[in-house]
């Protein structure tokens, strides 16, 4: 591992993070707080990890907007975004009350505590279960519910969720947290603590290299190759490089098996989802990278 370029992206976001949070206000298109982030990151010579995700209320995860995307920022609003350099990689998240609502607080403080306590336990050979515990317990102290189907993950170089997951409830297994990086991501709600699919979120990944016939579709496809890897992208990315032809080829190279295309993941009953996310470096101790 680099830990010079891990600790520079972790710099740009926690400067970020800084920067964009008194932006954010009810009614700011979600496109303009998501191109101010993205455009942030490479002035401050990072990359984008993955298309920043502003997902609201029930909507948990994988919410980016379109290119011509009109929603405005409202209620819970769920702010996810990664910095790269060279591949190396942040990751972090937080969450925004833009009703003054007394159970929107509640929940962000959940799940910022659940962050804060399971940081505390993460060390160098402790069962990652533990880890989950402490979240499980701490936003359940608060009465509300830990999402168990999202879980934080392993980082590796060009590889946002790779090897161990850190799991939101406590669990059977037992896995210890080893050397490496981790990104921990408490999601708490006031619903039954799973989410499922939703729409389709324009949010892709690349899986297969395999030739495809459409010419702008290869052409498409070696772009993706050059500038993301094995990173997610997003609809919205390539249409300000191609213009709109580019959903088309989109489309294409996700029927030829190319890509797969995630799904906005909601909460099931339909309620609401706080987030909070830091980055660690577990050596011989923990560096919140991101803070």
């Amino acid at each position: 591992m680099n830990k010079e370029k891990i600790l520079h992206a972790g710099e740009i976001a926690k400067e970020i993070k800084d920067w964009i949070k008194p932006i954010i206000k009810k009614g700011v298109p979600l496109l303009e707080i998501a191109e101010k982030i993205e455009s942030k990151i490479f002035e401050l010579g990072g990359v984008p990890a993955f298309p920043v995700n502003l997902s609201i209320n029930e909507v948990a995860a994988h919410y980016t907007p379109s290119h011509d995307d009109k929603t405005l920022a409202s209620g819970l609003l769920k702010v996810d975004f990664g910095v790269h350099v060279e591949g190396w990689l942040s990751d972090t998240a937080f969450s925004v009350d833009l009703e003054d609502s007394d159970e929107n607080a509640e929940l962000i403080e959940a799940s910022e505590k659940a962050l804060e306590n399971a940081i505390k336990v993460a060390q160098k050979d402790v069962a990652i279960s533990d880890i989950g515990k402490e979240i499980q317990d701490t936003i359940e102290d608060y009465n509300f519910l830990p999402v168990i189907n999202l879980s934080g993950h392993e980082m590796m170089q060009y590889d946002l969720h790779a090897g161990s997951v850190i799991p939101n409830i406590e669990n059977e297994k037992n896995k210890i947290l080893k050397e490496g990086l981790y990104a921990i991501e408490p999601f708490a709600t006031n619903g039954n603590g799973k989410v499922h699919d939703g729409k389709p979120s324009g949010i892709y990944v690349l899986i297969d290299e395999k030739n495809i016939r459409n010419p702008d579709a290869r052409k498409i496809l070696g772009f993706i190759l050059e500038n993301y890897k094995t990173l997610p992208f997003c609809s919205r990315w390539l249409v300000k490089e191609f213009g709109t032809k580019a959903l088309f080829a989109l489309k294409q190279l996700e029927k030829n098996g190319n890509l797969h295309h995630f799904a906005q993941l909601v909460e099931k009953s339909g309620s609401k989802v706080s987030q909070a996310e830091d980055t660690i470096l577990v050596d011989e101790k923990v560096i919140v990278t991101t803070r």
